[in-house]
């Protein structure tokens, strides 16, 4: 049986989609885009503070259903441009530190709302 999980710490879903399911033990969350849920708006104009802002929403995700990054065992990246590559990764290192998910990274054409970065993830309880 799956759940649908919503939390008002991360962006309303802008799609017929869900902000993250669970199933069998196993989170999907949606692909984040930097946007801050209080205002509505991108955290910033650079790749480090829009990185910064899609994993604060995946991490509001995980904490609405008691889980933390650390259960985090998948990752997907997108990026408008990959030679932001470096600049995401270091932020994105300060959010997994030890025993990190795996990860794929990618630039793709375009990001909805001109994003420079969105975030998928994968979670286990």
């Amino acid at each position: 049986m799956k759940k649908v999980i919503h939390t008002g710490s991360a962006p309303a879903a802008i799609g017929p989609y869900s902000q993250a399911v669970e199933a069998g033990g196993v989170l999907y969350i949606s692909g984040q885009l930097p946007v801050d849920p209080a205002t509505g708006a991108f955290a910033g104009a650079d790749i480090a503070s829009q990185t910064r802002q899609s994993l604060e929403n995946l991490r509001n995700i995980l904490a609405a259903e008691g889980l933390t990054m650390d259960h985090v065992v998948k990752t997907t990246v997108l990026l408008q441009h990959i030679s932001d590559f470096a600049a995401m990764n270091e932020v994105y290192a300060t959010f997994f530190q030890e025993d990190c998910p795996a990860r794929a990274a990618f630039e793709v054409a375009a990001l909805p709302r001109g994003a420079l970065v969105e975030i998928e993830a994968v979670a286990a309880r």
